[in-house]
């Protein structure tokens, strides 16, 4: 990692706070980093409700002076009830956001150090409104960066897969979000009136895990804000960023393939081997890359109509991705060996998709313990120690699976496997999850990639059609795409289960599996001809680079527990998850703020019995200025059961300021359990 000081940029660098006014009379906080020039610069704009003052601080310190440094004004904003900024907290990307994000656009294009041309940008909920808002077509909006994000909300989001309720991150972002809503403005930024914007947003929380579970089919609360609807309504210049274990990292093959067909927006796509973080920060797994001068690349050639470097950015391969080497089984790889190529089509005409018979005849039952999937690793990967799945033989055990040998030369994939399953079922609900698998000699199991489908989502993800019992049916569903190859004496697994405790909530009734009659199915993978590489121009990228890190300090945690322990009582045949999101601890800022935040997620469930699935999460934080006495507090529970009939939540909010209690309440809901 290179740090480039200020002295080292083109421009020097002015920093300001400002509130931008909106047409319905609220202001948004803003922080704005401005080259020091007389000529009106482009502007570059990133819009989260993640507290510009302290929380995205060091990394906004990252990028942010870093880009002004080059000739761009770069703005961070937090939307409406986050941060110091009016208002009252929403649901994802709710309209007022998005007006909002149009109004603010527009303010940005008319200042007069603008030069009335925008580009936008953002990692995760920042990168799902630069799509959404690009989707919206304002004048000022000519290109946009969009870095683990998602053009289907439904289906490729934290909520729902294939069909089916996302356990996992359902529960985790709902109590997050429960609590980041809960947090209170900042004194020293918010000014007198932070306790009566506190108390106002406070009044309005609605825990949104009510809301989501309350549409458990791809309804029109989904459609909304799915740029998958209209890939046509994009007209900005879309660089699409992902990376192989981040969960998103579908939508950028989707725009790469949808873009050009339907829409006039240029496209290019980029898939590394990171996680659900930017591409240069060096998080694992890596290697990572010069981020900052790619995008500068993007934003030169469409917001100032330049080619840095000589070389045209549209004349870069449609999609530029990492192809990983075998590796071991292992929670975290600092980096991984692999590979970057470039196609420039998608689909590309290297890759075939080539299908492998299921070995084996017969009719085989699959019916597995509720407990498989403790070995799935996170579902949103940030680069802690135990985020990735371990060696998978545990899991393996507790599915059927099916291996075929590698031939002698290597078997390369790149895209979406596809799992076509003859199955007979004698219950009405349940769910598939196939996993893809490299097999080493000494029998160590990899996870490659895996997907889900809800039986009841089998016709459509919009519907719900039960299983007829003792109906036998062909089932086709795709797994998440991945570059990987498998070496020769490897073996390529394919593992079914019908349970994926946490990530998948079980269905009741599910315990009793379903059967695969192995020679009418198959999986399809993505082959890649390694010999397209031949008449092709390597793809490379400058080593990362970054402005100067803010100067937070870190005081040494004593004590910390474990990321993730897994506990069986074998007698009582229950299994309990613990997982410590590990979202930062305790900091101190330049500003004298002392930040807390500590949280733990707890799932459990009887290997026999699905209707036993259990998910906690409790979250403290804590907001402190020794040097005024100031000392906020928030505590969050939030609950989730089920039985065969209704979801059950329980959410509670306990703020303090000081030693007085200024906020208390508790939601109870019982929700049908009308797909999930």
């Amino acid at each position: 990692m290179h740090i480039r000081t200020t002295q080292e940029f083109p421009y020097q660098i002015r920093c300001e706070d400002v509130r931008i006014p909106l047409p319905r009379g609220a202001r948004l906080y803003a922080r704005i980093w401005r080259p020091v020039t007389d000529e009106p610069v482009p502007v570059l704009l990133e819009y989260l409700p993640y507290r510009v003052t302290d929380w995205t601080a060091p990394r906004d310190a990252q990028r942010h002076p870093w880009y002004a440094g080059h000739g761009y004004a770069s703005v961070r904003v937090d939307v409406h009830g986050h941060g110091n900024s009016e208002g009252v907290p929403g649901d994802e990307y709710d309209e007022t956001e998005l007006s909002d994000g149009i109004a603010v656009i527009e303010w940005l294009a008319a200042q007069p150090w603008s030069t009335g041309k925008v580009g936008m940008f953002g990692i995760s909920w920042g990168g799902f409104n630069s799509l959404m808002l690009a989707a919206r077509a304002p004048e000022a909006l000519k290109a946009i960066v969009t870095v683990c994000s998602t053009d289907d909300r439904y289906d490729n989001d934290v909520h729902y897969v294939g069909g089916s309720l996302l356990a996992v991150d359902m529960h985790g972002w709902a109590s997050t979000m429960l609590a980041f809503a809960s947090r209170p403005p900042d004194p020293l930024y918010a000014g007198d009136d932070w306790r009566a914007m506190w108390q106002e947003r406070l009044e309005a929380l609605d825990p949104l895990v009510n809301t989501w579970l309350a549409h458990q089919t791809r309804d029109d609360y989904w459609r909304r804000g799915s740029v998958c609807e209209d890939y046509s309504a994009i007209k900005a210049a879309v660089l699409a960023v992902g990376g192989w274990h981040d969960p998103y990292r579908d939508t950028v093959l989707r725009l790469v393939e949808q873009l050009p067909r339907h829409s006039s927006a240029p496209v290019r796509g980029l898939i590394g081997p990171w996680s659900h973080q930017y591409p240069d920060r060096g998080l694992p797994p890596g290697p990572a890359i010069g981020f900052l001068q790619e995008t500068l690349r993007w934003w030169d050639h469409w917001l100032k109509g330049e080619q840095r470097g000589g070389k045209n950015v549209m004349e870069e391969p449609l999609l530029r991705s990492w192809i990983s080497e075998s590796h071991p089984p292992a929670t975290v790889y600092p980096e991984l060996p692999g590979r970057w190529v470039g196609e420039h089509a998608w689909p590309s005409p290297a890759v075939t998709m080539t299908p492998y018979a299921l070995p084996g005849s017969g009719t085989l039952r699959v019916c597995s313990p509720q407990h498989t999937g403790v070995d799935a690793g996170r579902y949103f990967p940030f680069g802690n120690d135990a985020d990735l799945p371990p060696d998978q033989r545990e899991e393996d055990g507790r599915s059927v699976c099916f291996d075929v040998a590698v031939p002698e030369a290597p078997t390369e994939i790149l895209g979406r496997p596809r799992v076509r399953l003859r199955l007979t079922s004698e219950v009405p609900r349940g769910q598939v999850i196939a996993r893809l698998c490299d097999v080493a000699p000494d029998g160590s199991s990899t996870l490659v990639t895996r997907g889900v489908l809800n039986l009841a989502a089998r016709h459509g993800r919009d519907r719900v059609a039960e299983w007829e019992p003792g109906a036998t049916e062909d089932v086709t569903f795709e797994m998440n795409g991945i570059g990987h190859t498998f070496p020769p004496g490897h073996r390529i697994r394919i593992a079914l289960s019908s349970a994926y405790w946490p990530w998948i909530w079980p269905q009741p009734g599910s315990e009793a599996g379903w059967s695969v009659l192995p020679e009418a199915s198959a999986v399809e993978l993505p082959v890649r001809d390694r010999a397209a590489d031949a008449d092709r121009a390597p793809v490379s990228f400058e080593g990362p680079e970054q402005a100067e890190p803010l100067a937070v300090h870190f005081p040494e945690e004593q004590d910390q527990r474990p990321e993730r322990v897994v506990t069986r009582d074998v007698a009582a045949g229950t299994w309990r998850l613990e997982v410590d999101p590990r979202y930062g601890g305790t900091r101190i800022y330049p500003d004298g703020l002392e930040f807390t935040e500590d949280a733990l997620e707890t799932y459990t469930i009887d290997e026999r019995d699905p209707l036993s699935a259990r998910t906690r999460s409790d979250w403290s934080v804590r907001l402190h200025r020794p040097d005024t006495g100031w000392d906020a507090r928030v505590r969050i529970r939030t609950e989730i059961a089920a039985d065969a009939t209704d979801f059950l939540t329980f959410n509670e909010v306990v703020c303090t300021d000081g030693d007085s209690e200024v906020f208390r309440r508790t939601w109870e809901r019982r929700i049908p359990r009308t797909a999930g």
